[in-house]
């Protein structure tokens, strides 16, 4: 399957040449953040400014008072680095400054350094910022058409890594801000996963299944805006959820669930899985999450136990 970097790199690339207002930004990492291809194809366009990911904000908001659609390709881990130029430059301006954050979640062989686990939690809290993350590299393609069509920041996470082989359409929509998507119904549980964990999700879903447990999944798609709508018609088929996300779990995706079922004051269990509260060391990706058990089956057993059953063995390896 080709990779969510190429896909997203290829995307820019078809919507640039649909609209010349876009323009891209990278942090002296065009070759890792896929806007390699941008750079080729349109030099004029495309702003290389060095190690300085401040500075790479901050322009693009400059570029965005004057009209311009910009796109900053950062690994999740670097955003860091312009926390501040984020909440002042970009959202308080109400600037319409697309993140796309390459690196979300575990990365392996970078390191712990490297793994893009904090930008849910960071950025949600800030005023006027969509948070949104694709299931697969089709997913993604969309979500970028969609957030250079809105009037506002964006941050647009994905993966390191190969998509899941999803058929891409050969036409990019406008996907609906802050609807999620129910993949399959099930009346014990409900599995609301966002991002590269609904995959595993799903296959935790049929592994249950086989344990005699019915689990549905959603696919969030936005951690913010999030669709209350569709978790409160998941609890009256089941009064339990488990969230997803390879974010930590403070103040991540999870905890947004949370605030929002309690706002709503809606009576339901809830297991949060994520990364814990530690630094992540090195390890392939799937190394890293099997070891978290938030793979298909360390969801599908961790679900299990909660529930009080267990799990097929086989299923459990």
């Amino acid at each position: 399957a080709p990779s969510y970097t190429s896909v997203f790199g290829k995307s820019l690339l078809k919507l640039a040449e649909e609209d010349p207002r876009v323009v891209a930004i990278s942090a002296a990492m065009p070759e890792g953040t896929g806007t390699d291809l941008f750079r080729d194809r349109f030099p004029k366009r495309f702003y290389d400014v060095g190690l300085a990911e401040p500075h790479a904000v901050t322009f693009a908001g400059g570029l965005a008072c004057e009209g311009y659609r910009p796109v900053v390709a950062i690994y999740s881990t670097f955003l860091q680095r312009a926390y501040d130029q984020i909440e002042h430059d970009i959202c308080l301006q109400k600037l319409p400054v697309v993140f796309a954050l390459d690196r979300g979640g575990l990365v392996g062989a970078d390191g712990a350094t490297h793994h893009g686990v904090f930008d849910y939690s960071f950025l949600r809290m800030i005023p006027g910022m969509t948070v949104m993350a694709p299931a697969d590299e089709n997913e993604l393609q969309h979500m970028l058409k969609t957030a250079l069509s809105m009037n506002s920041p964006v941050s647009l996470r994905y993966p390191r890594g190969e998509g899941t082989g999803a058929k891409l359409d050969a036409a990019m929509e406008n996907l609906p801000v802050g609807k999620a998507v129910r993949l399959r119904d099930g009346h014990d549980v409900t599995i609301v996963a966002i991002g590269n964990r609904v995959a595993p999700a799903l296959e935790a879903a049929k592994l249950l299944e086989a344990a005699g447990v019915s689990a549905g999944v959603l696919n969030m798609r936005f951690v913010k805006p999030l669709d209350r709508d569709l978790l409160l018609q998941a609890l009256e088929k089941s009064p339990r959820l488990v969230t997803v996300e390879d974010n930590v779990i403070q103040g991540g995706f999870g905890s947004a669930v949370l605030e929002a079922l309690s706002e709503a004051g809606a009576p339901a269990k809830v297991l949060r899985l994520g990364i814990p509260d530690q630094f992540v060391p090195h390890g392939t990706q799937d190394q890293l999450y099997a070891q978290l058990r938030i793979d298909a089956p360390g969801i599908a057993a961790r679900t299990a136990e909660w529930l009080g059953t267990k799990v097929p063995a086989r299923a459990a390896l």
